[in-house]
Protein backbone atom coordinates (compact mmCIF):
# COMPACT_ATOMS: atom_id res chain seq x y z
CA UNK A 1 0.00 0.00 0.00
CA UNK A 2 1.30 3.64 -0.72
CA UNK A 3 2.33 5.71 2.42
CA UNK A 4 0.94 9.12 2.83
CA UNK A 5 3.10 10.23 5.39
CA UNK A 6 7.58 9.91 4.80
CA UNK A 7 8.66 7.84 8.13
CA UNK A 8 12.12 9.47 7.23
CA UNK A 9 12.76 12.81 9.93
CA UNK A 10 15.49 13.82 7.29
CA UNK A 11 12.82 13.54 4.49
CA UNK A 12 12.51 16.97 2.26
CA UNK A 13 10.11 18.85 4.06
CA UNK A 14 9.12 22.66 2.61
CA UNK A 15 11.97 24.91 1.83
CA UNK A 16 12.57 28.51 3.22
CA UNK A 17 10.88 31.04 1.76
CA UNK A 18 13.78 32.63 0.08
CA UNK A 19 14.25 29.24 -1.91
CA UNK A 20 11.38 28.74 -3.25
CA UNK A 21 8.82 31.03 -5.03
CA UNK A 22 7.28 33.90 -3.12
CA UNK A 23 4.37 33.10 -1.35
CA UNK A 24 1.10 34.71 -1.95
CA UNK A 25 -2.13 35.21 -0.46
CA UNK A 26 -4.50 35.61 -3.99
CA UNK A 27 -5.04 31.45 -3.89
CA UNK A 28 -6.67 31.29 -0.60
CA UNK A 29 -8.96 34.63 -0.62
CA UNK A 30 -11.93 33.53 -2.78
CA UNK A 31 -12.33 30.70 -0.52
CA UNK A 32 -11.50 31.57 3.44
CA UNK A 33 -14.33 32.21 5.61
CA UNK A 34 -12.59 31.41 9.20
CA UNK A 35 -10.05 33.24 11.01
CA UNK A 36 -8.22 32.12 13.89
CA UNK A 37 -6.72 34.39 15.75
CA UNK A 38 -3.84 33.31 18.61
CA UNK A 39 -0.83 35.55 20.36
CA UNK A 40 1.40 32.85 19.22
CA UNK A 41 1.40 30.17 16.82
CA UNK A 42 3.86 26.83 16.54
CA UNK A 43 4.56 26.72 12.69
CA UNK A 44 7.95 24.94 12.58
CA UNK A 45 10.62 24.49 15.02
CA UNK A 46 12.66 27.28 13.36
CA UNK A 47 10.31 29.92 13.36
CA UNK A 48 9.98 30.91 17.68
CA UNK A 49 6.81 33.21 17.66
CA UNK A 50 5.41 30.40 20.51
CA UNK A 51 6.20 29.45 24.61
CA UNK A 52 4.52 26.76 24.79
CA UNK A 53 1.29 24.79 25.00
CA UNK A 54 -1.06 27.57 23.21
CA UNK A 55 1.05 27.98 20.83
CA UNK A 56 1.65 23.93 20.03
CA UNK A 57 -2.41 23.93 19.94
CA UNK A 58 -2.59 26.56 17.28
CA UNK A 59 0.02 25.04 15.22
CA UNK A 60 -1.85 22.11 15.35
CA UNK A 61 -5.22 23.14 14.59
CA UNK A 62 -3.64 25.00 11.47
CA UNK A 63 -2.25 21.61 10.22
CA UNK A 64 -5.64 19.82 10.85
CA UNK A 65 -7.52 22.94 9.25
CA UNK A 66 -4.70 22.35 5.83
CA UNK A 67 -5.55 18.21 6.51
CA UNK A 68 -9.22 18.76 6.68
CA UNK A 69 -9.69 21.48 3.74
CA UNK A 70 -11.00 23.71 5.82
CA UNK A 71 -10.77 27.37 5.07
CA UNK A 72 -9.11 29.11 7.48
CA UNK A 73 -6.55 31.42 7.78
CA UNK A 74 -4.49 32.27 11.03
CA UNK A 75 -3.08 35.88 12.61
CA UNK A 76 -0.12 36.46 15.34
CA UNK A 77 2.43 38.62 15.86
CA UNK A 78 5.41 37.89 13.99
CA UNK A 79 7.76 37.76 17.90
CA UNK A 80 10.80 38.22 15.66
CA UNK A 81 12.85 38.00 19.12
CA UNK A 82 10.67 34.89 20.20
CA UNK A 83 9.95 33.44 23.91
CA UNK A 84 13.12 32.77 25.32
CA UNK A 85 16.39 30.44 25.01
CA UNK A 86 17.01 28.97 28.13
CA UNK A 87 20.52 28.10 29.44
CA UNK A 88 20.59 26.18 32.69
CA UNK A 89 23.45 27.77 35.06
CA UNK A 90 25.68 25.16 37.09
CA UNK A 91 23.64 26.56 40.19
CA UNK A 92 20.96 25.24 38.40
CA UNK A 93 19.34 28.78 37.86
CA UNK A 94 17.78 29.42 34.82
CA UNK A 95 19.48 32.12 32.56
CA UNK A 96 17.14 33.46 29.71
CA UNK A 97 18.60 34.86 26.54
CA UNK A 98 16.45 36.10 23.50
CA UNK A 99 15.56 33.49 21.02
CA UNK A 100 15.33 35.45 17.78
CA UNK A 101 14.62 34.51 14.41
CA UNK A 102 14.42 35.75 10.68
CA UNK A 103 10.80 36.44 9.48
CA UNK A 104 12.25 36.66 5.85
CA UNK A 105 13.71 33.27 5.85
CA UNK A 106 10.52 31.77 6.29
CA UNK A 107 7.64 34.22 4.87
CA UNK A 108 6.68 36.86 2.50
CA UNK A 109 6.09 40.64 3.60
CA UNK A 110 2.81 41.44 1.52
CA UNK A 111 2.10 44.92 0.63
CA UNK A 112 -0.90 45.25 2.86
CA UNK A 113 -0.73 47.50 5.68
CA UNK A 114 -3.12 49.50 7.95
CA UNK A 115 -3.24 51.78 11.26
CA UNK A 116 -3.85 51.10 14.76
CA UNK A 117 -4.05 54.61 16.92
CA UNK A 118 -2.11 54.03 20.08
CA UNK A 119 -1.25 57.08 22.37
CA UNK A 120 -2.84 59.54 19.84
CA UNK A 121 0.02 57.99 17.34
CA UNK A 122 -0.80 55.80 14.56
CA UNK A 123 0.78 52.28 14.36
CA UNK A 124 1.33 50.78 11.16
CA UNK A 125 0.91 47.22 10.71
CA UNK A 126 2.36 44.59 7.85
CA UNK A 127 1.89 41.37 7.52
CA UNK A 128 4.29 38.57 6.29
CA UNK A 129 2.40 35.67 4.99
CA UNK A 130 4.06 32.00 6.16
CA UNK A 131 1.85 29.25 4.36
CA UNK A 132 2.19 26.12 7.16
CA UNK A 133 2.81 23.01 5.34
CA UNK A 134 1.03 19.58 7.13
CA UNK A 135 3.36 16.55 7.06
CA UNK A 136 0.93 15.07 5.03
CA UNK A 137 1.38 18.02 2.26
CA UNK A 138 -1.65 20.82 2.32
CA UNK A 139 -0.79 24.31 3.25
CA UNK A 140 -3.03 27.08 5.65
CA UNK A 141 -1.87 30.77 5.73
CA UNK A 142 -0.46 32.03 8.91
CA UNK A 143 -0.15 35.98 8.69
CA UNK A 144 2.67 37.13 11.12
CA UNK A 145 1.66 40.93 12.08
CA UNK A 146 4.94 43.04 12.19
CA UNK A 147 5.76 46.79 13.23
CA UNK A 148 8.83 46.76 12.23
CA UNK A 149 8.62 49.75 9.48
CA UNK A 150 9.85 52.87 8.38
CA UNK A 151 6.59 54.44 9.02
CA UNK A 152 6.90 53.81 12.84
CA UNK A 153 8.60 55.53 15.99
CA UNK A 154 11.09 53.64 17.21
CA UNK A 155 9.37 52.58 20.35
CA UNK A 156 6.09 51.41 18.02
CA UNK A 157 8.71 49.28 15.80
CA UNK A 158 9.72 47.31 19.08
CA UNK A 159 5.98 46.24 19.69
CA UNK A 160 6.05 43.08 18.04
CA UNK A 161 9.58 41.99 18.74
CA UNK A 162 9.02 40.42 22.41
CA UNK A 163 6.29 37.22 23.10
CA UNK A 164 4.74 38.18 26.27
CA UNK A 165 7.44 40.84 27.31
CA UNK A 166 7.66 43.69 29.03
CA UNK A 167 5.55 45.71 31.20
CA UNK A 168 1.69 45.83 30.93
CA UNK A 169 1.63 48.65 28.60
CA UNK A 170 3.47 47.09 25.96
CA UNK A 171 0.91 44.23 26.59
CA UNK A 172 -2.00 45.97 25.62
CA UNK A 173 -0.23 47.70 22.76
CA UNK A 174 0.17 44.25 21.71
CA UNK A 175 -3.11 42.92 22.29
CA UNK A 176 -4.52 45.69 20.20
CA UNK A 177 -2.27 45.55 17.12
CA UNK A 178 -3.67 41.76 17.50
CA UNK A 179 -7.40 41.90 17.31
CA UNK A 180 -7.90 45.32 16.08
CA UNK A 181 -4.91 45.32 13.68
CA UNK A 182 -5.27 42.04 12.22
CA UNK A 183 -9.06 42.22 11.57
CA UNK A 184 -8.16 45.56 9.78
CA UNK A 185 -5.06 43.67 7.99
CA UNK A 186 -7.89 40.89 7.03
CA UNK A 187 -9.94 43.55 5.27
CA UNK A 188 -7.30 45.26 3.55
CA UNK A 189 -5.98 42.36 2.02
CA UNK A 190 -9.34 41.25 0.83
CA UNK A 191 -10.56 37.96 2.90
CA UNK A 192 -14.14 37.63 3.39
CA UNK A 193 -14.41 36.01 7.09
CA UNK A 194 -17.49 35.13 8.31
CA UNK A 195 -16.71 33.58 11.63
CA UNK A 196 -13.88 34.93 13.97
CA UNK A 197 -11.61 31.80 16.35
CA UNK A 198 -10.13 33.58 19.24
CA UNK A 199 -7.59 31.53 20.92
CA UNK A 200 -7.88 32.77 24.52
CA UNK A 201 -8.14 36.51 25.41
CA UNK A 202 -5.82 38.12 24.28
CA UNK A 203 -7.12 39.36 20.81
CA UNK A 204 -10.51 39.60 22.43
CA UNK A 205 -9.78 43.72 20.51
CA UNK A 206 -11.19 41.91 17.71
CA UNK A 207 -14.50 41.83 18.72
CA UNK A 208 -14.30 45.27 20.27
CA UNK A 209 -13.94 46.63 17.06
CA UNK A 210 -16.69 44.53 15.15
CA UNK A 211 -19.18 46.14 17.61
CA UNK A 212 -17.72 49.68 17.09
CA UNK A 213 -19.50 49.05 13.72
CA UNK A 214 -23.19 48.17 14.73
CA UNK A 215 -24.05 50.90 16.17
CA UNK A 216 -27.59 51.49 17.74
CA UNK A 217 -29.88 53.78 16.64
CA UNK A 218 -29.59 56.84 19.03
CA UNK A 219 -33.29 57.15 19.69
CA UNK A 220 -33.40 53.20 21.03
CA UNK A 221 -30.67 53.19 23.40
CA UNK A 222 -31.83 54.12 27.39
CA UNK A 223 -29.29 55.20 29.92
CA UNK A 224 -26.65 53.02 31.09
CA UNK A 225 -27.43 50.93 27.97
CA UNK A 226 -25.04 49.11 25.35
CA UNK A 227 -24.99 51.61 21.86
CA UNK A 228 -24.00 48.95 19.65
CA UNK A 229 -25.66 45.70 18.22
CA UNK A 230 -24.09 43.17 20.34
CA UNK A 231 -25.76 40.12 18.54
CA UNK A 232 -24.26 40.58 15.18
CA UNK A 233 -20.61 40.24 17.05
CA UNK A 234 -21.71 37.14 18.55
CA UNK A 235 -23.08 36.02 15.39
CA UNK A 236 -19.74 36.07 14.57
CA UNK A 237 -17.25 35.30 16.84
CA UNK A 238 -16.24 31.99 18.81
CA UNK A 239 -13.82 32.09 21.83
CA UNK A 240 -11.33 29.31 23.71
CA UNK A 241 -10.54 30.02 26.68
CA UNK A 242 -7.71 27.83 28.50
CA UNK A 243 -7.27 28.80 31.51
CA UNK A 244 -8.82 28.19 34.95
CA UNK A 245 -6.23 29.80 36.71
CA UNK A 246 -6.66 34.09 37.66
CA UNK A 247 -3.43 35.25 36.73
CA UNK A 248 -4.31 33.92 33.13
CA UNK A 249 -6.59 36.07 32.68
CA UNK A 250 -5.20 39.52 31.38
CA UNK A 251 -6.49 42.52 32.86
CA UNK A 252 -6.04 45.96 32.50
CA UNK A 253 -6.78 49.04 34.52
CA UNK A 254 -9.35 51.64 32.58
CA UNK A 255 -6.97 54.52 33.29
CA UNK A 256 -4.25 52.70 31.14
CA UNK A 257 -7.05 51.86 28.29
CA UNK A 258 -8.15 55.49 28.57
CA UNK A 259 -4.48 56.72 27.63
CA UNK A 260 -3.44 53.98 25.27
CA UNK A 261 -6.54 53.51 23.25
CA UNK A 262 -7.36 57.56 23.74
CA UNK A 263 -11.12 58.02 21.92
CA UNK A 264 -11.18 54.28 20.67
CA UNK A 265 -14.64 53.55 22.75
CA UNK A 266 -16.31 55.31 26.09
CA UNK A 267 -14.94 53.62 29.34
CA UNK A 268 -18.40 53.41 30.46
CA UNK A 269 -19.74 51.24 27.48
CA UNK A 270 -16.13 49.13 28.11
CA UNK A 271 -17.73 48.31 31.76
CA UNK A 272 -20.43 47.10 30.59
CA UNK A 273 -19.21 44.24 28.18
CA UNK A 274 -15.48 43.69 29.84
CA UNK A 275 -15.72 44.50 33.80
CA UNK A 276 -16.34 46.77 36.14
CA UNK A 277 -13.03 47.87 37.77
CA UNK A 278 -10.98 47.07 35.42
CA UNK A 279 -10.93 45.71 31.76
CA UNK A 280 -11.20 42.11 31.94
CA UNK A 281 -9.83 40.26 28.35
CA UNK A 282 -11.84 37.64 29.06
CA UNK A 283 -14.75 39.04 30.23
CA UNK A 284 -14.36 40.99 26.85
CA UNK A 285 -14.48 37.98 25.33
CA UNK A 286 -16.83 36.07 26.79
CA UNK A 287 -19.37 38.92 26.26
CA UNK A 288 -18.70 39.76 22.43
CA UNK A 289 -18.88 35.50 21.20
CA UNK A 290 -22.00 33.59 20.34
CA UNK A 291 -20.01 30.47 21.03
CA UNK A 292 -17.72 29.62 24.11
CA UNK A 293 -15.86 26.58 24.87
CA UNK A 294 -13.34 25.16 27.15
CA UNK A 295 -10.60 22.66 26.73
CA UNK A 296 -12.08 19.63 29.04
CA UNK A 297 -15.13 18.48 29.87
CA UNK A 298 -13.72 19.45 33.55
CA UNK A 299 -12.60 22.44 32.45
CA UNK A 300 -15.51 23.60 30.80
CA UNK A 301 -17.35 23.10 34.35
CA UNK A 302 -14.43 25.04 36.55
CA UNK A 303 -14.36 27.65 33.76
CA UNK A 304 -18.51 28.00 34.34
CA UNK A 305 -17.97 28.13 38.11
CA UNK A 306 -15.44 31.20 37.56
CA UNK A 307 -17.62 32.73 34.85
CA UNK A 308 -21.41 32.08 35.81
CA UNK A 309 -23.88 33.45 33.32
CA UNK A 310 -21.82 32.22 30.60
CA UNK A 311 -22.89 28.93 28.67
CA UNK A 312 -19.77 27.45 27.63
CA UNK A 313 -19.35 24.07 26.38
CA UNK A 314 -16.53 21.33 26.02
CA UNK A 315 -14.86 20.51 22.58
CA UNK A 316 -11.39 19.01 24.23
CA UNK A 317 -8.27 19.47 22.58
CA UNK A 318 -6.13 16.92 20.81
CA UNK A 319 -2.65 17.07 18.99
CA UNK A 320 -1.99 17.04 15.03
CA UNK A 321 -0.69 12.99 15.27
CA UNK A 322 1.49 13.09 11.91
CA UNK A 323 3.46 16.12 13.58
CA UNK A 324 4.52 14.16 17.09
CA UNK A 325 4.13 10.70 16.06
CA UNK A 326 8.01 9.35 16.24
CA UNK A 327 9.12 7.97 12.18
CA UNK A 328 9.58 4.19 13.49
CA UNK A 329 5.84 4.80 14.42
CA UNK A 330 4.81 6.77 11.36
CA UNK A 331 6.45 3.68 9.46
CA UNK A 332 4.00 1.01 11.59
CA UNK A 333 1.14 2.59 11.13
CA UNK A 334 1.65 3.12 7.28
CA UNK A 335 2.01 -0.35 6.20
CA UNK A 336 -1.07 -1.47 8.47
CA UNK A 337 -3.38 1.32 8.17
CA UNK A 338 -2.72 3.73 5.14
CA UNK A 339 -5.00 6.56 6.02
CA UNK A 340 -4.52 6.97 9.37
CA UNK A 341 -3.12 10.18 9.35
CA UNK A 342 -6.20 11.36 7.55
CA UNK A 343 -8.65 9.61 9.64
CA UNK A 344 -7.36 9.02 12.96
CA UNK A 345 -10.41 6.56 13.84
CA UNK A 346 -8.59 3.75 11.84
CA UNK A 347 -6.19 3.88 15.26
CA UNK A 348 -8.32 2.13 17.25
CA UNK A 349 -7.31 -1.12 15.33
CA UNK A 350 -3.52 -0.72 17.05
CA UNK A 351 -4.43 -4.06 19.05
CA UNK A 352 -4.16 -5.60 15.65
CA UNK A 353 -0.23 -4.71 15.66
CA UNK A 354 2.63 -7.37 16.44
CA UNK A 355 3.78 -6.92 19.57
CA UNK A 356 7.65 -6.91 18.42
CA UNK A 357 7.03 -4.14 15.90
CA UNK A 358 5.51 -1.90 19.26
CA UNK A 359 8.17 -2.63 20.46
CA UNK A 360 10.42 -2.28 18.18
CA UNK A 361 9.03 0.97 17.08
CA UNK A 362 9.30 1.69 20.98
CA UNK A 363 13.25 1.13 21.56
CA UNK A 364 13.99 3.00 18.13
CA UNK A 365 12.44 5.93 19.84
CA UNK A 366 14.18 5.75 23.08
CA UNK A 367 17.40 5.48 21.11
CA UNK A 368 16.69 8.32 19.79
CA UNK A 369 16.46 10.07 22.88
CA UNK A 370 19.14 8.50 24.77
CA UNK A 371 21.56 9.39 22.11
CA UNK A 372 20.07 13.44 22.33
CA UNK A 373 20.57 13.40 26.03
CA UNK A 374 24.59 11.56 25.30
CA UNK A 375 24.74 14.77 22.98
CA UNK A 376 24.32 16.94 26.41
CA UNK A 377 26.77 14.49 28.02
CA UNK A 378 24.91 12.26 30.20
CA UNK A 379 23.93 8.42 29.30
CA UNK A 380 21.07 6.82 29.81
CA UNK A 381 20.56 2.59 30.37
CA UNK A 382 18.55 1.55 27.34
CA UNK A 383 17.01 -1.41 29.33
CA UNK A 384 15.69 0.88 32.23
CA UNK A 385 12.24 2.23 32.58
CA UNK A 386 12.74 5.86 31.70
CA UNK A 387 10.00 8.25 33.12
CA UNK A 388 9.41 11.64 31.53
CA UNK A 389 7.93 15.34 32.86
CA UNK A 390 8.24 18.38 30.39
CA UNK A 391 5.56 21.40 30.97
CA UNK A 392 6.05 24.83 31.66
CA UNK A 393 7.55 25.19 35.19
CA UNK A 394 5.07 26.77 36.99
CA UNK A 395 3.76 26.69 40.72
CA UNK A 396 -0.17 24.52 39.74
CA UNK A 397 1.51 22.09 37.13
CA UNK A 398 3.71 20.65 40.64
CA UNK A 399 6.85 19.35 39.19
CA UNK A 400 8.32 19.01 42.02
CA UNK A 401 5.60 16.22 43.36
CA UNK A 402 7.97 13.58 42.54
CA UNK A 403 10.72 14.87 44.60
CA UNK A 404 8.67 15.05 47.85
CA UNK A 405 10.07 11.99 49.51
CA UNK A 406 14.29 11.86 48.71
CA UNK A 407 14.17 8.28 50.40
CA UNK A 408 11.12 6.49 49.53
CA UNK A 409 12.10 6.97 46.05
CA UNK A 410 15.47 6.25 46.35
CA UNK A 411 13.48 2.96 48.21
CA UNK A 412 11.97 2.30 45.34
CA UNK A 413 14.60 2.29 42.27
CA UNK A 414 16.30 -0.31 44.82
CA UNK A 415 13.86 -2.64 44.39
CA UNK A 416 13.26 -1.35 41.00
CA UNK A 417 15.38 0.92 38.74
CA UNK A 418 14.56 3.39 36.79
CA UNK A 419 15.58 7.00 34.95
CA UNK A 420 14.20 10.49 35.15
CA UNK A 421 14.11 12.67 32.05
CA UNK A 422 12.67 16.58 33.08
CA UNK A 423 12.60 19.51 30.78
CA UNK A 424 10.53 22.85 30.46
CA UNK A 425 11.21 26.69 30.91
CA UNK A 426 9.51 28.97 33.31
CA UNK A 427 8.48 32.57 32.61
CA UNK A 428 10.95 35.26 32.84
CA UNK A 429 8.72 37.12 35.97
CA UNK A 430 7.38 33.48 37.43
CA UNK A 431 10.42 33.46 40.63
CA UNK A 432 8.62 30.84 41.68
CA UNK A 433 8.90 28.81 38.49
CA UNK A 434 12.21 29.52 38.66
CA UNK A 435 12.64 28.31 41.67
CA UNK A 436 11.35 24.96 40.78
CA UNK A 437 13.52 24.29 38.58
CA UNK A 438 16.53 25.10 40.40
CA UNK A 439 15.06 22.82 43.36
CA UNK A 440 14.64 19.78 40.33
CA UNK A 441 18.64 20.10 39.64
CA UNK A 442 19.46 20.23 43.79
CA UNK A 443 17.20 17.36 43.62
CA UNK A 444 18.71 15.45 40.83
CA UNK A 445 22.35 15.63 42.07
CA UNK A 446 20.68 14.22 46.07
CA UNK A 447 19.32 11.50 43.68
CA UNK A 448 22.40 10.58 42.45
CA UNK A 449 24.04 7.59 42.23
CA UNK A 450 20.94 5.54 42.99
CA UNK A 451 18.67 7.47 40.34
CA UNK A 452 19.67 8.89 37.02
CA UNK A 453 17.87 11.88 36.10
CA UNK A 454 18.57 14.32 34.16
CA UNK A 455 17.11 17.67 33.15
CA UNK A 456 17.25 18.82 29.09
CA UNK A 457 17.43 22.75 28.66
CA UNK A 458 15.76 24.92 26.17
CA UNK A 459 12.25 22.45 25.80
CA UNK A 460 10.78 23.57 23.02
CA UNK A 461 9.12 22.05 19.60
CA UNK A 462 12.19 20.47 18.29
CA UNK A 463 13.19 18.70 21.66
CA UNK A 464 9.45 17.61 22.38
CA UNK A 465 9.73 15.73 19.37
CA UNK A 466 12.44 13.75 20.70
CA UNK A 467 11.69 13.80 24.17
CA UNK A 468 8.19 12.60 24.35
CA UNK A 469 7.85 9.25 21.92
CA UNK A 470 11.21 8.70 23.87
CA UNK A 471 9.88 7.89 27.67
CA UNK A 472 8.62 4.92 28.69
CA UNK A 473 6.12 6.30 30.73
CA UNK A 474 4.60 10.28 30.99
CA UNK A 475 4.80 11.89 34.29
CA UNK A 476 1.96 14.85 35.15
CA UNK A 477 1.17 16.20 38.32
CA UNK A 478 -0.59 19.70 38.52
CA UNK A 479 -2.80 20.43 41.12
CA UNK A 480 -6.93 20.19 40.37
CA UNK A 481 -8.68 21.73 38.88
CA UNK A 482 -6.09 24.05 37.59
CA UNK A 483 -4.94 21.34 34.37
CA UNK A 484 -7.30 23.09 31.57
CA UNK A 485 -6.40 20.51 29.25
CA UNK A 486 -2.78 19.18 28.63
CA UNK A 487 -1.73 17.67 25.44
CA UNK A 488 1.96 16.44 26.36
CA UNK A 489 0.46 13.34 27.29
CA UNK A 490 -1.83 12.98 24.08
CA UNK A 491 1.16 12.92 22.08
CA UNK A 492 3.00 10.27 24.40
CA UNK A 493 0.11 7.81 23.94
CA UNK A 494 0.30 8.21 19.87
CA UNK A 495 3.62 6.63 20.81
CA UNK A 496 2.47 4.41 23.34
CA UNK A 497 4.27 6.11 25.55
CA UNK A 498 1.80 4.99 29.19
CA UNK A 499 0.52 8.14 31.33
CA UNK A 500 1.10 8.34 35.02
CA UNK A 501 -0.93 11.41 35.82
CA UNK A 502 -3.26 13.61 37.92
CA UNK A 503 -7.25 12.99 37.26
CA UNK A 504 -7.85 16.58 35.79
CA UNK A 505 -7.66 18.13 32.56
CA UNK A 506 -8.07 15.18 29.36
CA UNK A 507 -6.93 12.40 31.36
CA UNK A 508 -9.70 12.54 33.60
CA UNK A 509 -11.77 11.20 30.22
CA UNK A 510 -8.92 9.42 28.53
CA UNK A 511 -8.01 6.96 31.52
CA UNK A 512 -9.02 3.56 31.76
CA UNK A 513 -7.13 2.39 34.65
CA UNK A 514 -4.40 -0.22 34.16
CA UNK A 515 -5.55 -0.08 30.53
CA UNK A 516 -4.36 3.20 28.99
CA UNK A 517 -2.15 3.89 31.51
CA UNK A 518 -2.52 4.97 35.84
CA UNK A 519 -4.91 7.50 37.55
CA UNK A 520 -2.85 9.82 40.50
CA UNK A 521 -5.91 9.98 42.80
CA UNK A 522 -9.30 9.43 42.11
CA UNK A 523 -11.39 11.91 40.64
CA UNK A 524 -9.72 15.08 40.41
CA UNK A 525 -10.56 17.25 43.41
CA UNK A 526 -7.79 19.15 45.02
CA UNK A 527 -5.64 17.36 47.49
CA UNK A 528 -2.58 18.20 49.55
CA UNK A 529 0.40 17.62 47.90
CA UNK A 530 1.53 15.12 50.24
CA UNK A 531 -1.92 12.95 49.62
CA UNK A 532 -1.02 12.89 45.89
CA UNK A 533 2.76 12.08 46.11
CA UNK A 534 1.78 9.11 48.77
CA UNK A 535 -0.02 8.23 45.41
CA UNK A 536 2.23 8.42 43.31
CA UNK A 537 4.98 6.65 44.98
CA UNK A 538 2.78 3.62 45.14
CA UNK A 539 1.26 3.44 41.70
CA UNK A 540 5.00 3.27 40.98
CA UNK A 541 6.36 0.98 43.38
CA UNK A 542 3.66 -1.63 43.31
CA UNK A 543 2.25 -1.04 39.66
CA UNK A 544 3.86 0.59 37.27
CA UNK A 545 7.93 -0.20 37.36
CA UNK A 546 6.66 -4.09 38.24
CA UNK A 547 4.78 -4.61 35.15
CA UNK A 548 7.38 -3.13 33.02
CA UNK A 549 10.04 -5.31 34.65
CA UNK A 550 8.13 -8.65 34.71
CA UNK A 551 5.41 -8.35 32.66
CA UNK A 552 6.77 -7.58 28.82
CA UNK A 553 3.61 -8.85 27.04
CA UNK A 554 1.07 -6.82 29.26
CA UNK A 555 3.13 -3.81 29.27
CA UNK A 556 2.70 -4.02 25.17
CA UNK A 557 -0.66 -4.59 25.28
CA UNK A 558 -1.31 -1.39 27.22
CA UNK A 559 1.27 0.23 25.03
CA UNK A 560 -1.25 -0.69 22.04
CA UNK A 561 -4.62 -0.11 23.74
CA UNK A 562 -3.05 3.77 24.94
CA UNK A 563 -2.93 3.92 20.81
CA UNK A 564 -6.11 2.50 20.04
CA UNK A 565 -8.17 4.47 22.84
CA UNK A 566 -6.37 7.37 23.12
CA UNK A 567 -4.64 8.75 19.97
CA UNK A 568 -7.69 8.03 17.85
CA UNK A 569 -10.16 10.09 19.47
CA UNK A 570 -7.66 12.92 21.30
CA UNK A 571 -6.59 14.48 18.52
CA UNK A 572 -7.06 17.86 16.41
CA UNK A 573 -8.91 16.44 13.28
CA UNK A 574 -12.05 15.19 15.78
CA UNK A 575 -11.46 18.73 17.40
CA UNK A 576 -12.00 20.52 14.08
CA UNK A 577 -14.28 18.33 12.98
CA UNK A 578 -16.33 19.66 16.19
CA UNK A 579 -15.28 23.09 15.53
CA UNK A 580 -16.35 23.28 11.81
CA UNK A 581 -19.99 21.65 13.02
CA UNK A 582 -21.05 22.91 15.78
CA UNK A 583 -18.85 26.82 15.95
CA UNK A 584 -17.89 27.88 12.65
CA UNK A 585 -21.36 26.26 10.48
CA UNK A 586 -24.23 27.40 13.25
Amino acid sequence: MTSILSADPAAPGPAVASASPPATIGPFLGRTRIAYFSMEIAARPEMHPYSGGLGILAGDTARSCADLGIPAVFVTLVSRRGYLRQEIAPSGEQVEHPDPWLPEAYATPLRAKVAVLLEGREVWVRPWLHLLRSPIGPTVPVLLLDTDLDENAEPDRRLTDELYGRDQVYRLKQEAILGIGGLRILQALGFNIRAYHLNEGHAAFLALDLLRRYPRPEDQVGPGELKYEIGRVRDMCIFTTHTPVEAGHDRFPYEMVEWVLRGYIETDQLRLIAGRESLNMTRLALHLSGFVNGVADRHARTATKMFPGYKIRAITNGVHLPTWTHPAFIELFNRNFPAWAYEPELLVRADQLPDELVWQAHRQAKRDLLDHVARLGKRLDPDLPLLGFARRMTAYKRPDLLFSDLQRLKAIAARHPFQLVFAGKSHPSDGAGKGLIRFIHEKIAELAPEVTAVFLPNYDMAVAKVLVPGVDVWLNTPEPPLEASGTSGMKAAANGVLNLSVLDGWWLEACVEGTTGWAIGTDGASGAGSASAAELYEKLEHHVLPLYVNDRARWIFMMKESIGKIACYFNTHRMMRRYAAEAYLR
